[in-house]
């Protein structure tokens, strides 16, 4: 009776009813299934609904269109950059090697030849080593004795380090140039490639698996809401830092040592390293995240075939270290150049640490100091190992190595005595290993369209990507400098509540971190009145284009 009665003081009211429940059945009816169709049943509790937001983030990193707009991305939660650890490829601490496997997911293999992958080019190898021998020879002697070179040093590096990368570099180059022109009209990928020198390498991933820094353990003891979660993982950013002396790189890449089905055999065994990196040696500064394989996102030459890296750090460790822990040194570094290599050129394909490769990417490392020669071939199957993934991802990338072999034992009146054929064929066989085309799509998760900034059509949006990605990469300073808590304030504030009469403005006494800003918080440039588009409009600040994540 009370809906006739209000249907009789509001007669439009009444159709409106009608019509929407007509409709209603109508739309039921084309819905209609033979099975009911139930929503999923999601956990409501909180760590499943924090675990639908990371992959919720991943997923919006992986449909990114660009190369660059991916990378600002990984920027976006820390306007001062991450606190990242830095792994640095001439500094490597003692007992490094459990923390450079577990943070690089690296199966390690030493062997005492190649893997059999090189077998083919065995006989090319040994036409070509009786072809450049004398000449190898000749440029041993002359950069040994024949050139006389002064050398400026850095303050930064030691002087003895600086010396021996530079002879290093310096017969490396000469070996390089022999190798190549020998090989040119024998094999077509030679004349094809491209060397760089002295490239900046970087590559930024993020670990989990870690300890928590007693930092964040003290601020979640404070937090009501962390009672119950007080041990939760965290995600570690980790950031590669390197420079070859020497790189070859082609628009193929090499074909896989393994075979992709092959890498989830249980037999990788990858030791796990749960502690402090501080209690390695290993440290942390704030930096945005870079990936950087030497070149620019666009180049054609995309793929890395070789490099060389110098192993002048050896000089400056402790005697006390002893030769053992020496030669994991270099195990040390070749893993984390060839990772950290890699890792860059998966970017530039549209992967990243969050979103893991769909084939396999490989790379072949000299470790050498003109005298002394170890090779490295290098498989990189997978990307991702955060917290999320580190215990379940069944994927190891594998590391192929061999021990120090001597190129030669002496120079003696101007002549190399006792040259090592093996060592050569073995360089020369890394040289001889032929990049092939893959049959599957490269850059699955970059767009059709737009793959890389420079394919943006729109000029403003273009220009500011691209202003964007280049300050990022550059890694300057902000204008306001990254938030400090001086000592004073530790100890007769945070430590020990001395000044609780003075009034609460600093970050840590409102409860503010600082360091939670994200990238796209700031005020963007300012348009004066003369500049402003025709008619006058009230658009005071200019466009950003960062990424919606």
């Amino acid at each position: 009776m009370q809906l006739l009665s209000v249907h009789r003081t509001f007669p439009r009211f009444k159709q409106l009813i009608f019509r929407g429940y007509s409709q209603a059945v109508q739309i039921q009816n084309e819905d209609y299934t033979d099975a009911p169709v139930y929503p999923p049943i999601l956990d409501l509790s909180l760590p499943a609904k924090k675990l639908r937001t990371r992959q919720s983030l991943h997923k919006k990193i992986q449909n990114i269109n660009t190369v660059e707009e991916k990378q600002i991305a990984l920027n976006m939660p820390r306007y001062y950059g991450w606190q990242s650890i830095v792994l640095n490829e001439n500094k490597i601490p003692f007992n490094a090697m459990p923390l450079v496997q577990h943070y690089t997911r690296t199966h390690f293999q030493l062997l005492d030849k190649l893997p059999d992958i090189y077998a083919e080019s065995s006989a090319t190898a040994d036409i070509v080593l009786q072809e450049i021998k004398s000449c190898i020879e000749e440029c041993i002697v002359t950069e040994n004795e024949g050139v006389e070179r002064n050398f400026v040093t850095s303050l930064n590096i030691p002087e003895k380090q600086q010396i021996a990368d530079a002879h290093t570099r310096n017969i490396v180059k000469q070996i390089n140039r022999i190798i190549l022109n020998n090989l040119t009209d024998k094999v077509s990928h030679v004349l094809s490639s491209q060397v760089d020198y002295n490239p900046r390498h970087e590559a930024f991933w993020f670990v989990g698996g870690v300890q928590l820094p007693s930092t964040v353990l003290k601020w979640r003891k404070k937090q009501k809401y962390y009672k119950n979660r007080l041990h939760e993982p965290l995600d570690r950013p980790v950031q590669y830092k390197g420079s070859p002396l020497l790189t070859i790189r082609n628009h193929l890449p090499l074909k896989p040592i393994i075979p992709y089905s092959e890498i989830e055999n249980p037999d990788f065994k990858v030791p796990k390293f749960s502690h402090c990196p501080k209690t390695v040696g290993y440290f942390t500064e704030f930096r945005h995240g870079t990936n950087i394989p030497g070149f620019w996102p666009g180049d054609f030459d995309e793929f890395g075939l070789l490099s060389f890296h110098g192993r002048g750090h050896i000089l400056d460790r402790k005697d006390s270290f002893g030769q053992e822990d020496n030669l994991e040194a270099l195990h040390c570094q070749a893993i984390q150049a060839s990772f950290g290599w890699l890792l860059a050129q998966a970017n530039y394909q549209g992967f990243t640490t969050f979103n893991d490769l769909t084939y396999p990417l490989v790379t072949q490392t000299v470790v050498t100091d003109g005298q002394m020669v170890s090779f490295y071939a290098y498989q990189l199957n997978t990307t991702v190992i955060h917290s999320d993934e580190v215990d379940i991802n069944p994927k190891h990338n594998i590391c192929f190595g061999t021990k120090p072999m001597k190129l030669y034992e002496s120079i003696e009146n101007g002549s190399v005595k006792g040259l090592n054929e093996d060592v050569l064929k073995m360089l020369i066989q890394f040289y001889l290993n032929a990049p092939e085309e893959r049959d599957h799509e490269m850059k699955p998760y970059l767009g059709k369209e737009e793959q890389i900034i420079a394919d943006i059509e729109d000029d403003n949006k273009r220009c500011w990507l691209e202003s964007t990605y280049k300050h990022l990469v550059s890694n300057r300073p902000k204008h306001n400098l990254i938030p400090e808590v001086y000592d004073w304030e530790k100890i007769y504030k945070i430590q020990f509540n001395t000044r609780f009469y003075e009034a609460r403005r600093r970050p840590f006494e409102l409860d503010i971190n600082p360091f939670q800003r994200r990238l796209d918080e700031h005020l963007p440039p300012y348009i004066p009145k003369v500049l402003r588009p025709y008619p006058k409009s009230k658009k005071k600040f200019e466009t950003t284009y960062y990424p919606k994540v």
